[in-house]
């Protein structure tokens, strides 16, 4: 058994952001014919898909020509990677709120594309594999929607109030890995598995000091590089993980131990 996707048609959803280009690199590496969504695609890198399309995952109409568009030109999709989301990383500029002040608004918008978008996306191009017999769905979830962002981590950003990670964020994340575990029960019997990866934190222009607080809590000392998240992205996506379903797998280098 081997992660050899030679033949099949991989789509990757916010296939232009960071973590989207690594999926994209990953599965073409692979041998994959790679679809990228994006609301942008014309951000994507050189190493990114080999068709970019422009779909948002809040509307449902976009995602119907996507996949129109990706049959006619590509083929039918064997895997699907749901990657789109909405992240608010710490700094000055993104701001803070008391935790009874965070607008409505910026809940609803994270809710929005990371749970209810995963929703749509599975409702459209997983819907097609589970009507063709075949495929594997890998939702990308997150450390926090297992445990609670540590506030301490970011005391040293100037904000007044405290910076607070959105609690949209976990609760989103935490909520794709109940809607993985739903769509294994209703599609394994139709020949598609679904699971969930989530990364831990991902080295990537943060500040010194917040480098040196997180990675003192991780017992492998260090956050995770691209190349540390291609190998259990092709584990689920390829027949290595043929029995494998409903199931999270987190890449966190251990942060959950503790």
């Amino acid at each position: 058994m081997s992660p050899d996707l030679t033949g099949e048609i991989a789509v990757v959803t916010g296939a232009s952001g960071r973590l989207g280009q690594v999926w994209t690199a990953t599965l073409a590496d692979a041998g994959a014919t790679v679809v990228g969504l994006d609301l942008d695609p014309d951000t994507a890198s050189t190493s990114g898909p080999h068709l970019s399309l422009q779909a948002d995952v809040t509307d449902r109409a976009s995602l119907g020509r996507a996949l129109a568009t990706t049959l006619e030109q590509v083929g039918p999709p064997s895997v699907l990677v749901n990657n789109a989301g909405i992240d608010q990383p710490p700094s000055v500029e993104t701001g803070s709120w008391l935790f009874e002040d965070i607008p409505d608004d910026l809940s609803t918008r994270v809710l929005e594309v990371n749970t209810l978008g995963v929703l749509r996306v599975c409702q459209t191009f997983g819907a097609d594999l589970a009507d063709r017999g075949r495929g594997t769905v890998v939702n990308i979830g997150s450390l926090y929607g297992n445990v609670a962002p540590d506030t301490r981590l970011y005391e040293h950003i100037q904000l007044d109030p405290p910076f607070l990670k959105p609690p949209a964020y976990g609760a989103s994340k935490a909520a794709v890995s109940a809607l993985t575990r739903y769509l294994a029960a209703l599609w394994g019997p139709r020949g598609v598995r679904v699971n969930t990866l989530s990364p831990g934190g991902v080295l990537g222009g943060q500040d010194s000091t917040f480098l040196e607080q997180y990675t003192s809590r991780v017992p492998m000392r260090r956050l995770a590089e691209p190349e540390d998240l291609a190998g259990p992205l092709l584990f689920l996506a390829s027949g290595m993980s043929r029995y494998v379903t409903g199931q999270e797998l987190l890449v966190d280098g251990g942060f959950v131990c503790w």
